[in-house]
């Protein structure tokens, strides 16, 4: 059984070439490619499930957020003896080439994210080299911290704090648990930039 699948744009809102390519079923998304769900792509996976299937889509970039997903999907199919026909670039994995085509892609996305993972290394590599260590840049900088602390255990008049943990987080433009955060620190001596 052919079943065809498309995502929709405002440039290509008719996808006449898969009831022209003979497909039983369509399904039809509209939502954006980047978007994880995408409720017409379950459905014709889940119609497209037996040896022989066919899932027939007009162009590749309309059925995969990216390469890697394409690569799962591909893994998918093929697990279950569906094959993948793209019309407009004239693949279809039922053929050995189509199969080749798929493999070729799997290994470039292997590679794309060794790259990956090894320009990461060496960014981190070059930013500890730097005196970085990564990790995001603290709220509040250790004379900050101090303020806050002091502002925290000041006492009024009448015995009372003089200063909510609210109002030292609104002073300082964070959140009350980064306050409550450094409270329960123990405190340090100010540290001297040299």
């Amino acid at each position: 059984m052919r079943i065809g699948y498309g995502r929709v744009s405002t440039r290509d809102q008719h996808p006449d070439a898969l009831t022209a390519a003979g497909c039983e079923h369509i399904f039809i998304d509209t939502a954006s490619g980047k978007l994880a769900r995408r409720p017409e792509l379950d459905k014709a996976l889940l119609s497209a499930n037996r040896p022989g299937d066919q899932l027939v889509v007009t162009k590749l970039d309309r059925l995969g957020r990216s390469l890697e997903h394409l690569i799962d999907l591909s893994g998918q199919l093929q697990a279950r003896g569906v094959d993948l026909v793209v019309l407009d670039q004239g693949i279809d994995t039922s053929t050995a080439v189509g199969r080749m085509f798929f493999q070729i892609l799997g290994a470039i996305a292997e590679f794309e994210h060794a790259l990956m993972s090894e320009r990461t290394m060496d960014g981190l590599a070059a930013a500890r080299a730097r005196g970085r260590t990564g990790g995001q840049r603290p709220k509040l900088g250790p004379r900050q911290v101090q303020l806050a602390r002091a502002m925290y255990e000041e006492v009024g008049a009448d015995g009372k704090r003089a200063y909510t943990v609210a109002q030292i987080a609104a002073e300082f433009g964070v959140t009350r648990p980064t306050i409550y955060r450094h409270l329960a620190k123990p405190s340090a001596p100010p540290s001297r930039r040299q």
